[in-house]
């Protein structure tokens, strides 16, 4: 998706504007979305929730999935129109995002110079003519810094299911456009250890208030079915073109 992340400066981009569109071409090829655990109930009613392991930092992070196969978003039409009712968050940023300064403990608001929403003629002006941000970086500041502090507290619900043995693998044979594919590759909570856990647990799990993420996660598996159907089968091609479909896995 960030093809090309630099920081916001006012010198670099001082005339530069943005435009607002409803063209999300740019995630047509993205079949997952990182989510927080503040969008599992929205998100729940359209996507599949499921966890991915971050080996480079030791951890899992809740995603939803887009689409079967990697390079290919089911929701993203071919006029770049997004087909369902809520989008997550990480893709409603673009083309902004908050990258950590390596010198403290803070963040820096960067911007894709490679999109497509970054402008030299048409949007709203990142910056006034003197020089000062205007209201729509004050904005995507506000929304970033709330997004970060969703992130913490997604990371802290993910390393509790890790710690209390709560994820995984997902092994499932489903039908798209024809044939059986088998999805792995990724995580889900494991319902049978979640209701052998002792009374003093399961408070302990509503007190940090991870019920409503669970089931939202829980119920939102039955939206893999979603994606199958969403699936078309590939064009036809020659024999000898054909190659064997191998297992699809989830990365």
């Amino acid at each position: 998706m960030f093809e090309q992340v630099v920081p916001v400066n006012k010198d670099r981009h001082a005339r530069k504007k943005i435009r607002t569109s409803n063209d999300f071409r740019f995630a047509s090829k993205f079949h997952v979305a990182y989510v927080t655990v503040h969008e599992f109930a929205r998100a729940a009613a359209i996507y599949p929730l499921v966890f991915l392991e971050d080996k480079a930092n030791d951890d899992f992070r809740p995603v939803a999935l887009m689409g079967l196969d990697a390079g290919e978003n089911l929701f993203v039409d071919s006029q770049g129109q997004w087909a369902g009712s809520y989008i997550p968050a990480i893709i409603r940023r673009y083309p902004f995002a908050l990258t950590k300064a390596p010198e403290a403990d803070r963040y820096i608001v960067c911007v894709d110079e490679a999109s497509e929403l970054l402008s030299d003629t048409e949007g709203a002006p990142m910056f006034d003519e003197q020089g000062n941000p205007t209201q729509v970086i004050e904005n995507v500041k506000r929304y970033l810094g709330e997004l970060q502090q969703m992130d913490t507290m997604t990371h802290e619900f993910s390393k509790f299911l890790v710690q209390n043995n709560l994820l995984t693998p997902l092994n499932m044979r489903v039908n798209a456009a024809n044939q059986v594919r088998n999805i792995s590759g990724c995580y889900v909570l494991n319902e049978e250890r979640l209701n052998n856990f002792s009374d003093a647990k399961f408070i302990e799990i509503r007190q940090k208030g991870y019920l409503p993420a669970i089931y939202a996660h829980l119920i939102s598996l039955s939206q893999i079915e979603r994606l199958a159907s969403m699936k078309k089968p590939a064009p036809m091609v020659s024999e000898k073109a054909a190659a064997p479909m191998g297992t699809e896995t989830l990365q």
